[in-house]
């Protein structure tokens, strides 16, 4: 059944919306997906503070183009779903990313820092590690000269201790 005008007019204002609000765009091609992988994949954006919108071309241009954004939708291949990255900006790139190693989901660009990427720049984002990985990591560097520095000077009394003793 069609869609009304007024139907026709929310789904535009939502869409423009999530354009406005959002830290992060990203779009991939769903194209041959399960609608159940579809709907498992919209729990986990869920999940993670994603809104993942399914429309037509035509009609994400308009509200790219509502909320002052540059984006030709018919320029990608398939059927392009749209995940508005709500509070942390990778989220959106990293789970679709993730999800394209098990199923037919692909990256084909997005919108970082105001402007809009292409396929081979979101794959780049979507295999860096994340936010808290890297905050890990950078904890990891910063912890080991003085975790090295006590085992040395825990080596250093338990000579002395050693030496004391015999």
């Amino acid at each position: 059944m069609p869609k009304t005008r007024s139907q026709k007019s929310e789904a535009l204002a939502e869409i423009s919306q999530a354009f406005k609000g959002a830290k992060s765009v990203t779009f991939s091609d769903y194209q041959g997906m399960k609608v159940s992988g579809l709907t498992d994949l919209r729990k986990k954006l869920t999940g993670g503070k994603v809104q993942y919108i399914v429309a037509k071309k035509t009609l994400l241009s308009l509200a790219a183009k509502e909320a002052g954004l540059d984006v030709n939708f018919k320029e990608f291949p398939g059927m392009v779903g749209v995940a508005f990255a709500m509070e942390e900006e990778m989220a959106g790139v990293k789970m679709i990313g993730d999800a394209g190693k098990n199923q037919p989901i692909k990256l084909v660009g997005g919108i970082f820092d105001g402007k809009v990427v292409d396929a081979a720049y979101a794959v780049a984002l979507s295999k860096l590690p994340s936010k808290n990985e890297l905050l890990g990591q950078l904890l990891s560097v910063m912890n080991g000269p003085t975790a090295a520095l006590a085992r040395l000077l825990n080596a250093k009394r338990e000579k002395a201790e050693g030496a004391t003793t015999a």
